[in-house]
């Protein structure tokens, strides 16, 4: 509902547009249209290149679209004006409302005279087809009154483009029909229409996971975005007759102020979507990493020390966002008071001396509440916990909220009862998360935590965290919550086994809201996070000890996920020394939910059951190093006899193999073998291999990878130098990504390896026509000789296009395991490792293991290799070879693609 909606029922006259003196000179009536329409919207466009306000542009192109339309009306159905035609031409939708962006669709409604239909129907299908022809996306419909009336009751947004709509040409009686009505009927009375469209903002919101903190929002239709505006307006023209908004201030029910802030919210938001249909070309209401840079150099933002100019834009829009949906929030509560509740009881019932229950809704007992009580502004979310029947807080209430957050300064932080109430809001055994995140919509959690109000809105720009910073935060301790709930446990059930048991979860919570509160200072946020920790922990009467550990874990909030993705954890000093860094059994606990809450509020599609199985082997291997003592490091001899015997037990329990067939085929078999996989891999190989000849070689095995979706490939064969090229490359070339691979090959020249890997798309590799295709590829690239051909080109994803980055590879040596250790740091596309394995092959390069990890556009891949004869990299020309075949490869693709 635009506020000066009405300036857009006066359409301009069409000579204005020069229409009637180019039709006099002969010249056809759509071209003449069109052309005037593509010179006006060229112009608008122009304008707003030039710092014109979207706000007036859109009421500007609706009043061009008048013009145009009316004139393409007269031209195919009749009568502009009058009842002659027996029809009436309706804008409806954002056309209805007088606002029309660059792309908007068209939408009209053709009211119809039954008796006047059939003669009509020529004239209208020219009329529409006229529509067509000008280059507009048109929504369009023709109806009697009556199948006007029929068609509202039976869908409420039938209903609300009737109630916005505007008389464009034709008969007013028809028009003026309609309206009367759809109020005489009573369709959709207020309280059905505002339980409609309240579930309709709800299931909208549901699909944007309920927050407008995604990567790439949408304008119109995520939380915050212009819809929950529109929505506000819909319910105020329903219930109150309003025609603006700032009727609502005249109503009480917006302030001034918040009138102003709502107001400035949909001008940005305008601008914003007014931007992203000129740079698209068409409509377009995502804001897409395609759209985001050029729209902030639009906008005028620069890069400064600190930000990128389009994370200035995003932090911008994200804020507005969470102003919007304050407003929507409140705004609604009013309602839902108004129109559902008015005639349920109102008599309050006492909570204690500054809050009660009304209509099953949380209110103050006085205005002066939070004046006089300031630290009653805590006291209310930590009554919200413990009251849980309550149905949310009085509009009126969150209004005062709002007023009185300036009081919540250095004296209210250091005020002892304040910290106590914090402290008991993080120890409530439920309601954790919804608290937090009203805390937040408040504008309290901000004000209370001065970092935290500093990442309000801040976001990285890259594939890898889906969300702005605080909206992770929150997601982080909503993550640590659901672990402590039973009926989550078949989730991560792990997870859950640690959690119950953790004898303080507050403190997690506490990591959980500092883990990243540093971000965007500058240094190392882990660092700067973990005095803030400290000292805030300090300040909140926990003792030293909780203290340092809440700012441990902060501080090495990263280290599990990294060990566990990027290390090699069948080395057993790779395990010493991350035991070390833990120190004990509660650091590992903590530290572990931690990084699995984290990783799973990071981004959706990051959270795997391969990544999971790695943090649980990490965890075991850390939990066991720890058990028998720190100065007592896990002997390799030892691991390895504990994999046979675990192995060895379940072979003999299958009865498929005696003692001496299994030393048979272990006594070929490497040390290193038994240190990378766990007894069941082992009895699993072992079984087979004893069963087949080497004339019958390559053995390829599949199977479900356990607890998850991934699949397990086991290949056997005699070796070769270009093995790994050709077995990575057959697998991207069957659509697996690979997510880790471990090459082991025995003195008498065979290797033995293992991948794990998941599907772009389809059915699992594990499916039994899957496993066939799989094994069956497989087999015939281990059975060829000589190098792969080169990997295809492949069309990278839109996503990943707007991500550019020159490729890093670092070497380490290993002398340790007789290996050099190569990191390569790129942009993710698909097909790299079959890139990365032909540039091995290039090179004579030997893979030994591999460590594949992909953070959204960013690919963090480490390989334990060797030169042809197994030794670790000596010569300056392997490492130039490889150095130049990969940035070669890898960057001449990311320029093209």
């Amino acid at each position: 509902m635009a506020n000066t909606a009405d300036a857009a029922a006066s359409p301009a006259p069409p000579d204005a547009l020069g229409v009637e003196a180019a039709l006099a000179r002969g010249d056809e009536l759509v071209p003449t249209l069109r052309r005037a329409l593509q010179e006006g919207d060229a112009e608008l466009i122009r304008r707003f290149r030039g710092g014109c306000a979207a706000a007036e542009l859109v009421l500007e192109r609706a009043r061009l679209m008048d013009a145009v339309v009316g004139r393409l009306w007269q031209g195919t159905v009749g009568e502009r004006e009058g009842e002659g035609c027996g029809c009436a031409l309706l804008a409806v939708g954002g056309y209805g409302r007088g606002e029309l962006y660059p792309g908007s669709d068209i939408d009209v409604l053709v009211l119809v005279a039954p008796e006047r239909r059939e003669a009509a129907t020529e004239r209208l299908e020219a009329f529409i087809a006229g529509l067509w022809d000008l280059g507009l996306d048109v929504g369009h419909s023709v109806r009697t009154v009556e199948e006007c009336m029929a068609a509202a009751v039976d869908d409420v947004t039938v209903a609300t483009n009737l109630m916005e709509s505007r008389l464009l040409a034709g008969s007013r009686t028809l028009y003026d029909t309609a309206r009367e009505e759809s109020t005489a009927r009573g369709i959709w009375p207020s309280r059905a229409f505002f339980a409609a469209k309240l579930a309709e903002q709800q299931a909208r919101h549901a699909k944007y996971h309920n927050t407008a903190y995604n990567l790439e929002p949408n304008i119109k239709s995520s939380p915050g975005g212009l819809r929950d505006i529109q929505m506000i307006g819909w319910v105020a023209k329903r219930h109150f007759g309003a025609e603006n908004l700032h009727e609502l201030v005249d109503a009480s029910f917006l302030t001034e102020a918040e009138y102003q802030t709502l107001y400035a919210g949909q001008c940005l938001l305008g601008d914003i979507r007014f931007g992203l249909h000129v740079i698209a070309g068409r409509r377009e209401d995502r804001l897409l990493f395609d759209h985001q840079i050029a729209l902030a150099e639009l906008f005028g933002y620069t890069d400064d020390d600190r930000t990128l100019a389009v994370e200035q834009l995003m932090q911008r829009y994200f804020r507005t966002a969470m102003e919007v949906s304050r407003l929507n929030e409140m705004l609604l509560q009013h309602f839902e008071e108004a129109i559902l509740y008015a005639e349920a009881d109102a008599a309050p019932q006492p909570i204690n001396k500054r809050f009660q229950a009304r209509r099953g809704f949380l209110e103050v007992t006085h205005p002066k509440v939070f004046s006089r009580y300031p630290f009653a502004l805590l006291e209310l979310f930590l009554v919200l916990e413990q009251n849980p029947q309550l149905k949310g807080v009085r509009a009126t209430t969150i209004r005062l909220v709002r007023q009185h957050r300036t009081l919540i300064d250095e004296r209210f932080r250091r005020d002892l009862r304040c910290r106590s109430l914090f402290m008991e809001i993080l120890r409530q055994p439920q309601g954790l998360t919804h608290t937090l995140r009203r805390m937040h919509r408040y504008g309290v959690l901000g004000r209370y935590i001065p970092a935290f109000g500093r990442i309000v809105g801040r976001m990285q720009h890259d594939l890898f965290h889906a969300y702005t910073v605080d909206s992770h935060t929150l997601f982080v301790v909503r993550n640590l919550r659901r672990m402590s709930l039973p009926e989550h446990r078949h989730e991560l059930p792990l997870a859950h086994d640690i959690m119950v048991r953790v004898p303080k979860p507050e403190l997690l919570h506490l990591a959980g809201l500092f883990h990243d509160i540093a971000k965007g200072r500058g240094g190392d946020h882990s660092e700067l996070g973990a005095a803030d920790a400290h000292a805030f922990c300090l300040q909140h009467g926990l003792g030293a000890y909780d203290a340092r550990l809440v700012a441990w874990l902060v501080r090495h909030h990263l280290e599990l996920s990294i060990t566990a993705q990027r290390k090699d954890l069948s080395d057993p000093a790779v395990i010493t020394e991350f035991a070390r860094l833990v120190g004990d059994q509660t650091h590992l606990d903590y530290l572990y939910l931690l990084t699995v809450a984290d990783i799973r509020a990071t981004n959706p599609a990051l959270w795997n059951s391969w990544r999971e199985a790695l943090l649980n082997e990490l965890y075991a291997l850390a939990r066991r190093a720890i058990r028998r003592g720190l100065s007592n490091p896990i002997d390799k001899q030892e691991l390895i006899e504990d994999a046979q015997r675990d192995a060895r037990q379940l072979l003999e329990a299958q009865g498929a193999l005696d003692s001496a067939a299994i030393d048979a085929v272990w006594g070929r078999l490497p040390e290193d073998y038994f240190l990378r996989h766990r007894g069941e891999e082992i009895a699993w190989h072992t079984a087979a291999i004893a069963h087949t000849d080497a004339e019958t070689l390559p053995l390829v095995l599949t199977a479900p990878q356990s607890g998850g979706d991934g699949t397990r490939v086991f290949l056997y064969a005699a070796d070769s130098p270009h093995l790994f090229a050709r077995c990575v490359s057959a697998l991207d070339g069957l659509g697996l990504d690979i997510h880790d691979a471990r090459i082991i090959t025995t003195s008498a020249g065979y290797t033995l390896d293992s991948y794990l890997v998941l599907e772009r798309s389809g059915p699992p590799a594990h499916d039994p026509r899957r496993s066939e295709e799989v094994r069956t590829v497989l087999g015939q690239a281990a059975a060829e000789r000589g190098p792969p051909p080169a990997p295809p080109a492949r069309k990278v994803p839109r996503q990943l296009q707007h991500f550019q980055m020159e490729t890093q590879i670092l070497f380490t040596d290993d002398p340790q395991n007789g290996r050099t250790v190569m990191e390569v740091i790129t942009a993710d596309r698909p097909g790299l490792l079959a890139r990365v394995g032909y540039a091995f092959s290039h090179c004579g390069i030997r893979v030994k293991n591999a460590k594949v990890a992909t953070m959204g556009e960013r690919a963090e891949d480490v390989f334990f290799i060797t030169d042809e004869q197994g030794e670790p990299l000596r010569r300056a020309e392997h490492f130039d070879c490889i150095r130049e075949a990969l940035r070669e490869s890898l960057d001449e693709e990311q320029r093209a693609g």
